[in-house]
């Protein structure tokens, strides 16, 4: 393991039993709303301070672009990008389905990718050129080679990045084309399982940086296709991401542009 992901995974394992800590006592977490479907907890800022002081103990000429805290030195030639907890109104809510996300992007590419899910101690890491990993074993995306074979996740616009009349038009086109849809609540934790061959594909409109970066590298380094919903690479807002194995991702995206597949 290169030793930015060797001090990230030390990071992430603090930040994961601090989360584990006060998701005993969820009841009397303390949280604000952001907007609507967007919350902030006590335990989200606790997890990413113990992020951010771990890795600037070790690096404190490190940037940041971090979700509760803003920019801090975001011009630096390292520039971590974290999500402390992925998956807030699932954790709020007491289902356990959320993670902690963390990337490293050095001269302005991502290099080293990390996911955490502290409930089922699963750790997805990823360095350019070198492969992905769970818990240091390698995977891969899926090998499934048709659509209507392959299970997808996705989640609801809730942002307004693009109107709900529109993605719920693309999910008509969709879903009779594929096996099935899941609507999970943790954009970082979708891309690992896509990258570990759970999921076959995702795509979701209204994601930030820090909910992706580490993913999409994940997932690309796994042998999988990421780009945003034109084919390209700005993957924020409305211009969304999708993914799926190299096999399916022609077919999920004219499946989505209400095209019909020949499985």
């Amino acid at each position: 393991m290169h030793p930015l992901l060797t001090i990230a995974t030390r990071a992430a394992r603090a930040a994961g039993n601090s989360l584990l800590r006060s998701y005993e006592n969820i009841d009397s977490l303390k949280a604000n709303s952001k907007g609507r479907n967007d919350y902030v907890s006590v335990a989200d800022q606790k997890a990413e301070q113990v992020l951010m002081e771990t890795l600037l103990k070790n690096y404190p000429d490190h940037g940041f672009i971090a979700e509760e805290s803003g920019e801090i030195k975001a011009d630096a030639e390292v520039v971590w990008i974290i999500d402390p907890l992925d998956g807030t109104t699932n954790y709020l809510h007491g289902i356990p389905h959320f993670c902690i996300s963390m990337a490293a992007r050095i001269k302005g590419r991502i290099e080293h990718g990390l996911i955490y899910d502290p409930l089922r101690d699963e750790l997805f890491t990823a360095s350019r050129g070198g492969g992905a990993a769970l818990n240091d074993k390698r995977i891969r995306v899926s090998n499934k080679l048709r659509l209507d074979q392959a299970l997808l996740a996705t989640a609801l616009p809730f942002h307004s990045a693009i109107p709900l009349e529109r993605y719920l038009q693309e999910l008509t086109h969709l879903y009779p084309q594929c096996s099935d849809i899941r609507r999970m609540g943790s954009a970082a934790l979708d891309l690992a399982y896509v990258a570990a061959g759970r999921f076959d594909g995702y795509w979701e409109y209204g994601i930030k940086i820090w909910d992706i970066a580490a993913g999409a590298l994940i997932v690309q380094e796994a042998g999988g296709i990421v780009s945003d919903m034109n084919g390209g690479s700005d993957m924020g807002g409305a211009n969304g991401i999708m993914c799926a194995n190299p096999k399916l991702f022609k077919q999920l995206a004219q499946a989505i542009r209400g095209q019909q597949v020949n499985s």
